[in-house]
């Protein structure tokens, strides 16, 4: 059950118009890492963790609902910024307040261009804002990721909240009104909230690493391959010890002729690991049991009820 409260989460403000800025800022509103797209990811997510995992489901319910709010601040937002040209658009005579509200004739053609490349903010709305992005392109459910594994999702979660702070900190190189600043501020540290909060869910389950169930291959799964030609460059992504299995990268000088020498990969023995082909499938069946136990013994016999009253 959702209850909409009316006044907003964050106290939303501006000092004047910009339909300039409004139009950018129309990529948190219905943009591919805007606040839509966080809102329906993490409610979609939730469903599959009502059962096995209801904490995380009370987490993504929660901050899928404060997604929700910020769809509400960043479309206020740009309503306040299009002050007048509402009401301008929807004057007739060829004589009105729209040059003065653009500041000039040169910003007027700057208005008139941005509603030729970008027709539905300014001709097909009428002055409010749409679920496009900043250049006229519809909202998508192909924004959200969900794949039905916690694991999977909390990262990809990290991802987008990771994604969608940038976009705010690029956001504010172009505006110079402190008021809306200020909101974007907001939204931006809330981004930096969530990102820990779906680290720190992801922490609990454990083990988590790889993401979902099976195991990797350790024939493959400590190989670097060099890949282009020129200087070769080292760090910890290619020697030393690997940071989640713990073992020893091994650098391929010369990736062609290694698949050659193992006929396509095929003829090869694990190197810089202890894991082999029997601990890797006892550890599959062992995280396949307690993945599918904690579902199994998280659906309840008889009549299922999502909700207790």
């Amino acid at each position: 059950m959702f209850y909409h409260a009316k006044e907003l989460q964050y106290n939303a403000r501006v000092s004047a118009p910009d339909p300039r800025f409004a139009r950018l800022l129309l990529e948190q509103f219905g943009g591919g890492n805007g606040e839509l797209k966080a809102a329906m990811q993490y409610f979609t997510q939730a469903f599959s963790c009502k059962q096995p995992y209801p904490d995380k489901y009370d987490m993504l319910m929660d901050i899928a609902t404060e997604e929700f709010s910020h769809l509400e601040i960043v479309g206020a937002t740009i309503q306040m910024l299009l002050k007048g040209v509402s009401s301008e658009l929807k004057q007739a005579s060829d004589e009105d307040e729209l040059s003065t509200l653009l500041d000039g004739k040169a910003s007027k053609e700057t208005y008139i261009h941005e509603a030729m490349v970008n027709p539905h903010f300014y001709d097909l709305t009428g002055g409010g804002p749409a679920l496009t992005d900043s250049n006229g392109i519809p909202w998508t459910a192909a924004y959200v990721n969900a794949n039905g594994d916690p694991t999977v999702d909390m990262r990809s979660n990290m991802a987008a909240e990771s994604r969608a702070k940038i976009v705010y900190e690029y956001l504010m190189k172009y505006t110079d009104d402190p008021y809306v600043k200020d909101t974007l501020r907001f939204l931006m540290t809330r981004e930096v909230a969530h990102f820990q909060m779906f680290e720190a869910a992801l922490e609990t389950i454990q083990p988590n690493f790889p993401p979902g169930i099976l195991q990797s291959d350790p024939c493959h799964s400590n190989t670097y391959y060099n890949l282009s030609k020129g200087e070769s460059v080292r760090g910890p992504w290619n020697q030393g010890i690997s940071s989640k299995l713990g073992e020893e990268w091994q650098y391929i000088e010369d990736p062609l002729e290694r698949v050659k020498e193992t006929e396509g990969l095929t003829d090869l023995d694990p190197e810089g690991t202890s894991r082999t082909e029997e601990s890797v499938r006892e550890a599959d069946q062992e995280l396949s049991e307690i993945r599918s136990n904690e579902i199994e013994n998280a659906i309840p016999d008889g009549i299922v009820q999502w909700s207790t009253y």
